[in-house]
């Protein structure tokens, strides 16, 4: 059941994605029809948001039976007593599951209208309220206190500042302003803060605003299992080689007991102190951030023997996370993907620099895992079997836990190679609303079966190293 349009790609991009969906490998396995189905499935999908919250336990600090309890109380107040569940995930024992009620279809709308950005918008609909700097328009006369609709102007055509806007809009929901039109839009008045609390969102998610903040991290659950695959033991040295904003650098901190050491490298300065912030809020002290080009990390000179950070020696490190800068197709929700063409082939050369340094960074026996966050062939399948290829050291492992799907044919990897790969895709559910009848009606391992389908695009491939050559 779809409520919105499916994503729209430049026209380049959608026939670049068309060829990669109906490739022969994939034709001939799954058959025209089936293989067309999936793909369509997969546009709509991805314009709509997942179909649960996840939300990661500092595990550091606090158990997870005492923050289901605290979060269940806190979700109650928001949703005015509405008995929402929280759920544990049987496999994933360190996260929490949180249905998204919606679509709501029955909201009326309102005359004075709040237009925003594309990102806030895709924000409102996984439970954050609207703040200032994600409005582009608002109706001419609304005022602190007024009653408002709010759209997402998703293919960004709408000018700030505008009285009203007639181009291409979604609905978001209501809510009520916090301001005026004047103080949103002058220029001495705030930048930064709530412009509209959200009173009647189309898809009804807690907003985590200072809620628990040191005891909850906002995660997608697929980037939750790839530190689960790496698998990290105290006492380890860890290297997450891009790792702002830092969500899956302090679960590896957490999984190893805050025992060891966690090189966390990104080479933009204010997400590395992103990093170090929720480090910092996390109270997980085995974490060392440092601002550097992952491709420029390997070391080929000596090095002084007190020197923390990179460039590094080879085969410094027992294990290493590479979850590579990539086209990002599959997030949600997205309904129309800016990217160019140039830029979605721009990363399969970079993600080998990086895997590369990856390789000659890891000690023989070691584990190397590379994730993605999106949907193409070129970067996540095609990788694997360049990487197989490349480097003679690297041997394919199992992951565990193994919740997505197999890889997706069209890279010339054997069956068996395949089965070793997790793909989460999000066609592999069903799209479909989440009321309170249909969460009282389901059985707990129902509802778990579809949050472990109805996520993110994800990928994840495990290799471990087999010795130095």
């Amino acid at each position: 059941m779809s409520f919105f349009p499916k994503i729209s790609f430049q026209p380049e991009v959608e026939e670049y994605l068309a060829k990669v969906f109906r490739n022969n490998e994939l034709i001939t396995a799954l058959g025209t029809k089936e293989a067309e189905s999936k793909y369509q499935s997969l546009l709509s999908h991805l314009s709509h948001p997942p179909a649960f919250t996840t939300v990661r336990v500092n595990t550091h600090l606090a158990s997870v039976k005492h923050v289901k309890k605290s979060l269940f109380e806190e979700i109650q107040k928001q949703f005015k007593g509405i008995c929402v569940p929280v759920l544990e995930h049987p496999e994933l024992q360190d996260i929490l599951l949180i249905p998204a009620i919606g679509s709501r279809q029955d909201l009326k709308k309102h005359e004075s209208e709040v237009i925003v950005g594309a990102q806030c918008g895709y924000a409102v609909l996984r439970g954050a309220h609207v703040y200032v700097p994600g409005i582009i328009s608002t109706s001419r006369f609304m005022k602190a206190g007024d009653l408002v609709s709010v759209y997402s102007d998703i293919e960004g055509k709408c000018k700030r500042g505008a009285k009203e806007f007639e181009g291409v809009k979604v609905f978001l929901g209501n809510g009520i302003s916090e301001l005026s039109r004047s103080e949103i839009f002058s220029s001495h008045g705030p930048v930064t803060g709530m412009g509209i609390r959200m009173t009647e969102p189309v898809y009804l998610s807690p907003s985590f605003d200072s809620v628990l903040p040191s005891h909850l991290f906002l995660q997608n659950l697929p980037s939750v299992v790839v530190s689960h695959v790496l698998n990290p033991q105290p006492g380890e040295r860890i290297l997450d080689m891009c790792a702002a904003p830092g969500g899956k650098t302090t679960h590896l901190a957490t999984l190893m007991h805050d025992q060891g050491e966690v090189i966390a490298m990104d080479k933009i300065a204010n997400k590395v102190k992103k990093i170090e912030q929720n480090a910092e809020l996390l109270q997980l002290n085995c974490i060392k951030a440092f601002c550097y080009d992952g491709t420029k990390a390997l070391s080929v000179e000596k090095r002084e023997d007190k020197q923390e950070g990179p460039p590094f020696l080879p085969e410094s490190f027992d294990r290493i996370l590479l979850d590579a800068p990539c086209s990002g197709m599959g997030q949600r929700p997205n309904m129309a993907y800016s990217s160019t063409l140039k830029e979605v082939t721009s990363y399969q050369p970079l993600q080998r620099k990086l895997f590369t340094v990856a390789v000659k960074l890891l000690k023989p026996g070691g584990v190397l895992v590379y994730s993605t966050c999106t949907i193409t062939l070129s970067e996540n399948e095609e990788q694997v079997a360049w990487a197989l290829e490349t480097f003679p050291c690297l041997q394919l492992q199992p992951q565990e836990p193994h919740i997505g799907g197999e890889g997706m044919r069209g890279a010339g990897l054997a069956p068996d190679q395949l089965k070793l790969l997790q793909r989460f895709d999000p066609s592999a559910g069903t799209l479909r609303g989440m009321d309170m009848g249909f969460l009282q009606d389901s059985r707990e391992e129902d509802l778990i079966s579809l949050a472990n389908k109805d996520c993110i695009g994800f990928f994840i491939a495990k290799f471990i190293k087999l010795n130095s050559k």
